[in-house]
């Protein structure tokens, strides 16, 4: 058993989406941790807001499986794939740590994830891991969430969409 931190985001139908991904993630992995739902600008591109999230679950899946469950996770969920890297999608859910591995792998496999310098990553982590450290620097989540320069990637709350995930859990 290993234990994986994901990051989850959508911005179209995100509600649905995300509620429908975390109910498929209890059922496949059991207990969850949730962090609550934050809305945040698009990155990299312009399009609507992101809705993210973040989810600790106690894994029987090595990292490679893993991520292959979770891309098919995200194929079940209408992600579309080949298009531009940054755009709108219904679900995009990505391995961020797993136990204390340092890894790159098939299928953008990369462990820990390069998105934990975005606020939109990290401030979840925070909120479900804070004393967790990053295998290669070595500091918290509540640590590095307390570095970020926090006005440079405005968050907020989603409270709709955190009621509506926390529902389907």
């Amino acid at each position: 058993m290993g234990r994986a931190y994901l990051s989850l985001g959508s911005n179209i139908d995100a509600e649905h989406w995300l509620g429908l991904a975390v109910a498929e993630l209890r059922r496949r992995f059991g207990v969850l941790d949730v962090s609550p739902v934050y809305r945040s600008a698009a990155v990299g591109f312009d399009g609507p807001d992101f809705l993210n999230l973040a989810v600790a679950l106690d894994s029987d899946l090595g990292p490679d499986d893993l991520n292959d469950w979770l891309h098919a996770l995200e194929d079940r969920h209408g992600r579309v794939r080949g298009g531009e890297r940054y755009a709108s999608r219904t679900l995009d859910v990505d391995i961020v740590l797993y136990d204390d591995l340092v890894l790159r792998g098939e299928g953008h496999l990369e462990i820990p994830r390069g998105e934990l310098r975005h606020a939109f990553v990290l401030k979840p982590m925070a909120d479900i891991a804070p004393t967790l450290r990053h295998p290669v620097n070595g500091r918290t989540m509540a640590d590095l969430w307390a570095a970020f320069p926090q006005e440079s990637e405005p968050l907020v709350v989603d409270e709709a969409c955190t009621r509506a995930v926390a529902r389907l859990q």
